[in-house]
């Protein structure tokens, strides 16, 4: 059921021309990982320019290093995660998208949302955090942090995590590195998600 609802939305986005990253786009980025089974859904930015070749999310370098952290914390990409992102289209030279370009994504987000329906949320990087949460708050400050916030009319458990794009800038995994604190993160979603 979950689907057939969700490849009738991907359609719309097929054609959705309404802000102009649907003009410059080569493929629309809809989604990855299980309808069916995911238990979190992890939003992230934008596509990039290898997502945007290849219409998935995360495979770009990125989301390689995204997915040596699911694996090290036990949490499977494929059958644990529905990811999204932000907007559908890739905005040049993967520039942040604006607010308008968000907004015109937004129904198709929160209808993504509402069909998978996860125990939790995870938003993948500050832009993500941004799109959800009201408060001007730096990513390092909450990432870890269980927020219950109302989205689409449900109050849901989100976790704000690190962008791994930001992880391929630092490779110890010392105490209290960037990825050391993104491992404990995604340990902290995986007992959250099997609760």
């Amino acid at each position: 059921m979950n689907t057939e609802i969700l490849e009738k939305l991907k359609k719309e986005c097929l054609n959705c021309r309404r802000c102009e990253l649907g003009i410059t786009r080569t493929n629309i980025v809809f989604s990855d990982g299980n309808p069916q089974t995911a238990k979190a859904v992890l939003i992230g930015e934008a596509p990039g320019e290898n997502e945007d070749k290849t219409g998935i999310p995360f495979v770009g370098r990125a989301g390689k290093l995204l997915n040596e952290f699911l694996a090290k914390a036990g949490i499977s990409r494929d059958n644990d995660l529905y990811i999204i992102n932000t907007v559908k289209c890739r905005p040049p030279k993967n520039r942040v998208p604006t607010d308008n370009e968000k907004a015109a994504c937004e129904s198709y987000l929160l209808k993504q949302i509402e069909i998978i329906n996860p125990k939790i949320l995870i938003f993948c990087g500050a832009t993500a955090l941004r799109s959800f949460y009201g408060k001007k708050t730096a990513i390092s400050k909450i990432r870890g942090e269980v927020l219950e916030l109302k989205i689409g009319g449900e109050i849901r458990k989100c976790i704000p995590i690190f962008h791994p794009s930001y992880l391929l800038r630092y490779h110890s995994l010392e105490e209290g590195s960037p990825r050391n604190l993104m491992l404990k993160d995604l340990k902290k979603i995986k007992s959250l998600i099997t609760d």
